[in-house]
């Protein structure tokens, strides 16, 4: 009897400890999912927030929400793919808008909410990418024939971008193909180094045939 009651008197507590120990465990658990819940509703409302600025043409204080959401999430919702690449177009974010777009359209391809909306604008996105980069090629071609001077090589001439060399040129009209002799090259079918740097500064004028 004696020995049962020392038994007891030294099983029971460390029972008793273990039970509080893993009550412990599981209200550390409880908080943490509730921290997550907590987490992921305030994204939640962050992003709606979003959404909602976005719709009512906030397209820069919707971009900002966007990207806080997208530093602080682990895996971003499909629905925000397309939100963000919308958004992005009315800011000029057309390289942007094309990228996100496009992944909303290879998460849900036909079957989404935005699908259908989705193609609408990324066909415009495009479009204005497309617009951009030949801006983009017009700006550099200016930087190239307003800031520098060309080296036309040992011969000193090019051949004349204007009648590609032909002294001829030709305009087409409602009355047909009319030939006149090249302005610029006269009759030379060719530049002077000097006249063709000039040519593509603008500087050059054409004598009058």
């Amino acid at each position: 009897m004696i020995r049962t009651l020392l038994f007891l008197a030294v099983v029971l507590p460390s029972f008793s400890s273990l039970a509080q120990r893993e009550a412990e465990k599981e209200k550390i658990k409880e908080i943490e999912a509730q921290k997550q819940i907590d987490r992921q509703r305030k994204i939640t409302m962050a992003i709606d927030s979003a959404v909602r600025l976005s719709e009512e043409g906030e397209y820069e204080a919707a971009d900002e929400k966007f990207k806080r959401a997208l530093k602080v999430i682990r895996s971003v919702p499909t629905d925000l793919t397309y939100h963000f690449g919308r958004n992005s177009f009315f800011l000029g974010k057309y390289r942007q808008s094309v990228d996100w777009l496009n992944k909303y359209i290879q998460l849900k391809g036909t079957t989404g909410q935005y699908s259908n909306d989705a193609v609408e604008w990324l066909k415009k996105a495009e479009v204005e990418l497309l617009k951009e980069k030949e801006e983009e090629a017009k700006q550099a071609q200016l930087v190239l024939s307003s800031d520098y001077t060309i080296d036309c090589g040992p011969s000193g001439k090019v051949v004349c971008p204007v009648c590609k060399g032909t002294t001829v040129v030709t305009k087409k009209d409602y009355f047909g193909t009319k030939y006149s002799t090249c302005g610029y090259c006269k009759t030379k079918g060719h530049l002077d180094c000097e006249d063709y740097n000039k040519l593509l500064k603008g500087q050059l004028k054409p004598t009058v045939n």
